[in-house]
């Protein structure tokens, strides 16, 4: 990995900013991350819409916020953008040095691509040579997002005072997350499941390496406007009733009504995560998963958790993003940190990032 400082990972959500930054030390041989600083601040609601910035002033003033209140001297920072903007497919390619394929790919990736090729940034990464010596041909993951929809998120970081160095997508800050804090046994097929206000990320791994990534316009807001419709409460008491706080007026509503919705809304999100998984599997010969890692802020809703369990058959476990990540108790609130880890995983992903990194 080139050498260099660390960027700050900040994680832009369609319902808040998550700044994070990590120091990185070496003992005795093995890297070390310890926890430097850590902030969110809420967006107003209809800030980000299907990931389009619909109020740039407002991004770029939490984002400000967290500089001010975290006293964040360093500029170079790593972002992360997902959803129908972003198309990652994995391809093969005839064997060739990594310098060819980003000659080649240019001319390759129109046939994967729905959209002009002028109008995306593009990145591959190879993934496998191993059985490309007998056919000649090897794996490639090619990643294009739309040259506006970066624009758009380069600009307010920029606008808050910070410099973009890495443009990254949230699945891929998550798995980054993911292999610095777990062992992944190494015939083992994992699934990666980053569930956000607005979108769900879901990325299979196999043996370590990505093999099939799909964004799901589906998630916690979903929970939060159904609620609000069927029990008849303000867009406030709903979101929480989805975090199981509701408030003294909204005792009129019973608990078990607040269950029942959610428990739809977890049935809906599960089965769209189960078709993602089935449609890979029908792909994939012999295909078992061993377990599903859940992340995210939507990843504390108790029936989400259950539902996905119950229909993939496979253990789901809350992901940590802090387990490998020293922690000061005396600077950071061990209770608050664990509160909000599933909402860190993306922005700590992000954080292990430097300047020229690849994907």
């Amino acid at each position: 990995m080139a050498k260099g400082k660390l960027a700050i990972g900040l994680d832009i959500g369609s319902t808040s900013v998550k700044m994070i930054q990590l120091k990185e030390t070496r003992r005795r041989g093995e890297v070390v991350y310890s926890l430097q600083n850590f902030g969110m601040k809420p967006l107003p609601p209809e800030a980000i819409v299907d990931n389009a910035l619909m109020n740039s002033t407002a991004i770029v003033q939490a984002i400000q916020e967290l500089i001010g209140e975290l006293r964040i001297k360093q500029k170079e920072t790593a972002i992360s953008v997902s959803g129908h903007s972003v198309i990652i497919k994995k391809i093969q390619m005839p064997q060739m040095s990594p310098a060819e394929l980003d000659e080649s790919i240019q001319w390759e990736a129109e046939q994967y691509i729905p959209f002009d090729v002028k109008d995306v940034n593009i990145d591959t990464q190879i993934l496998s040579t191993d059985a490309s010596a007998a056919t000649g041909q090897m794996d490639v993951l090619l990643v294009a997002a739309k040259k506006d929809m970066i624009n758009d998120y380069t600009t307010v970081v920029t606008e808050a005072g910070l410099t973009p160095v890495v443009v990254d997508i949230d699945s891929f800050a998550v798995q980054n997350m993911f292999s610095t804090n777990y062992e992944s046994a190494e015939a083992e097929t994992v699934v990666l499941i980053n569930a956000g206000a607005s979108v769900v990320n879901i990325n299979i791994l196999d043996r370590g390496v990505t093999v099939f990534t799909r964004d799901v316009t589906i998630g916690g807001n979903q929970f939060t406007e159904e609620i609000q419709k069927q029990l008849n409460v303000s867009y406030e008491e709903a979101e929480a009733l989805k975090i199981g706080g509701g408030r003294s007026e909204a005792d009129a509503v019973v608990p078990q009504e607040v269950e029942r919705v959610m428990a739809g809304v977890a049935e809906q999100v599960a089965g769209e995560i189960q078709r993602s998984l089935d449609f890979y599997a029908g792909t994939a010969a012999d295909t078992k998963f061993s377990k599903v890692y859940l992340s995210g802020g939507t990843a504390k809703i108790p029936a989400l958790f259950k539902t996905i369990e119950a229909r993939v058959g496979v253990p789901v476990e809350i992901a940590n993003p802090f387990k490998n990540v020293v922690i000061d108790s005396r600077r950071f609130d061990p209770g608050f940190i664990m509160d909000v880890a599933p909402m860190a995983a993306v922005a700590v992903g992000l954080a292990l990032r430097r300047a020229g990194d690849k994907l």
